[in-house]
């Protein structure tokens, strides 16, 4: 089965120019196919307070109501998706620009109402991602590079965690490819101590992550992360990287952050 990377890089990448230039260069120069999926939250929250329109929040999850949702399609779907795709081909990275509803290719369900009613949000499915239409676009030579917004088949678009698109993509691709799942974010990878930067812990797998949960050395906003993570190595994925956007020339030589490995 021939490689592929599906890379997620978050939003404070996305927010400062020079930080996602530099991201996009070495994208670029990954070998092999490769998928890219990007969310934005910071950039939409600055336009909906330019716009008057109030964002809300439960547990840091953002709440889309209908004008919320035009908001975030117009900012993810379009002015950061079509920035990422132009600087792509800036550097000669043939990339296409897609939410879920091009070409059918990611299928969600609205999430159903209990405590809190959250809008207009996708939750996906085992079967939500189209992989053969997929591999045969990576096939034409094209680098999809997906926002976070999806549909549900009967015309209506819906916002879904960035995260947990690249996390299906990586699962439905595995049945097909050698697929490694890579998460860019502001730390270094996982750490051992989280005041310092330099306590990354290298390569985790499914029974020292057991042992790290119980010692309370993974915790807080990580350990979601990383059952995730784990939920999609189990899955099919060869392996899940977590590491800082900015050294991911390090992922050639499997020195990016942390690996995570069954």
């Amino acid at each position: 089965m021939k490689p592929l990377y599906i890379i997620k890089v978050g939003g404070n990448v996305i927010d400062n120019s020079e930080n996602l230039h530099n991201f996009l260069n070495d994208f670029s120069s990954l070998d092999g196919y490769k998928i890219l999926i990007h969310g934005g939250g910071k950039i939409a929250t600055d336009l909906s307070h330019t716009l008057g329109i109030e964002p809300k929040m439960v547990d840091g999850r953002r709440i889309t109501d209908i004008e919320t949702l035009r908001v975030v399609t117009m900012v993810y779907a379009g002015l950061i998706n079509k920035n990422i795709v132009a600087q792509l081909q800036r550097f000669q990275c043939n990339a296409i620009g897609l939410t879920g509803a091009d070409a059918n290719l990611i299928r969600a369900k609205r999430r159903p109402v209990k405590e809190i009613d959250y809008g207009f949000v996708g939750d996906l499915q085992e079967d939500s991602v189209d992989s053969e239409k997929l591999s045969a676009l990576l096939k034409t030579g094209v680098v999809p590079v997906f926002s976070a917004i999806t549909h549900d088949g009967e015309g209506q678009l819906l916002n879904t965690n960035a995260d947990t698109i690249a996390s299906a993509i990586a699962v439905a691709m595995a049945r097909s490819h050698k697929t490694s799942l890579v998460y860019c974010f502001e730390k270094k990878g996982v750490l051992r101590d989280v005041t310092s930067d330099d306590s990354v812990i290298r390569e985790i797998s499914s029974s020292e992550f057991e042992s790290l949960k119980a010692d309370n050395i993974i915790a807080g906003g990580m350990l979601p992360k990383l059952e995730n993570a784990f939920k999609a190595i189990n899955s099919g994925v060869t392996e899940v990287y977590i590491g800082k956007s900015d050294e991911l020339p390090a992922l050639k030589e499997q020195l990016f952050g942390t690996r995570l490995f069954a």
